[in-house]
């Protein structure tokens, strides 16, 4: 039978963790068929013994295994050993997986079921931020979008792809039930990228692919993280804002914000209101469940529709 999922773990220096995550593959419940496409990419402990020992139990329960890698001195990213694992296998649907993480049996039958309905999707789990891990999407997708950056240590290649695929006309759709265990730890790989470089990208692409539509747009949000999307944004787009709204009476007091390290002349004073007397659309610098659900019921009380009134930036 051929196989219908391709579960694609990309694996270097593992050991702690994965005896759990391959066990979580081997407790799938999904009935159609399916191969794990592992890539070791340069492991110096015992992660490739680790692998030979699963890859009998997991042929035998019917899951084919396909293993490459390399011995290089160093890794050469996950970018790349995400790549070459998808190279190597074969299924038509994609199931990603890193190898800190745990699968819950349901997750490959639910979000295969999902992607034949919505070909054109990537497919994430129960929550509100889109993590790589929990993806999965067709092959034929993935190969519109294109590889993942290789740049190794220090590139974002999973924000950079999931930008890739937006550009590309691609929806994501949620499964709404708790798929997999993100697990975050010293070690993870998440850790060798600058918080600054995240930023950095996040805001070129707000500019890019959102801002556009609006001629105007208010910040949700007078304090740091509001400040600092401001000065972030290129004085095209910041021109755009019109006003910072708030819930802080101390910030609406003060009337405004000036941005004192402007060379523009005279410095650039934004006005701080009340969210109820700003008008949309925003970018929202709120964080979700922070505020014991009052500013989720604030943003609720406005009428508000994702994605044409307002956007997250959080």
């Amino acid at each position: 039978m051929p196989v219908q999922v391709s579960v694609i773990l990309p694996v270097h220096d593992a050991e702690p963790w994965l005896d759990e995550c391959l066990r979580s593959v081997w407790q799938q419940d999904f009935e159609g068929s399916m191969e794990l496409s592992v890539f070791n990419d340069a492991s110096k402990d015992k992660s490739m013994t680790i692998i030979e020992k699963w890859k009998v139990k997991l042929e035998d329960s019917g899951i084919l295994v396909v293993i490459g890698g390399h011995s290089s001195p160093a890794p050469r990213g996950v970018g790349y050993s995400k790549n070459q694992a998808v190279a190597q296998s074969s299924g038509p649907y994609l199931c990603f997986l890193d190898s800190d993480d745990v699968m819950m049996p349901q997750r490959v039958r639910l979000q295969y079921e999902a992607a034949v309905r919505h070909p054109t999707s990537a497919f994430t789990s129960h929550g509100p931020t889109v993590i790589m891990p929990t993806w999965f999407c067709s092959r034929a997708w993935f190969s519109h979008v294109g590889l993942f950056d290789e740049g190794g240590q220090g590139v974002p290649e999973d924000l950079l792809f999931f930008y890739d695929h937006l550009r590309k006309g691609g929806g994501v759709v949620r499964v709404d039930q708790s798929l997999l265990l993100y697990r975050y730890h010293p070690r993870a790989a998440t850790h060798s990228i600058l918080e600054t470089t995240i930023w950095s990208h996040r805001v070129r692409f707000l500019e890019e692919w959102a801002l556009p539509r609006w001629a105007t747009f208010t910040i949700w949000n007078a304090g740091r993280q509001g400040r600092r999307l401001y000065r972030s944004l290129t004085p095209g787009a910041r021109a755009k804002v019109v006003a910072f709204c708030d819930v802080d009476e101390n910030k609406i007091k003060k009337g405004f914000y000036c941005y004192e390290d402007s060379k523009e002349r005279p410095k650039p004073r934004v006005p701080i209101v009340h969210f109820r007397d700003a008008r949309p659309p925003f970018v929202i610098c709120v964080k979700l469940d922070l505020t014991g659900g009052a500013f989720e019921d604030n943003l609720q009380s406005l009428n508000l529709r994702e994605g044409r009134d307002f956007l997250h930036f959080s």
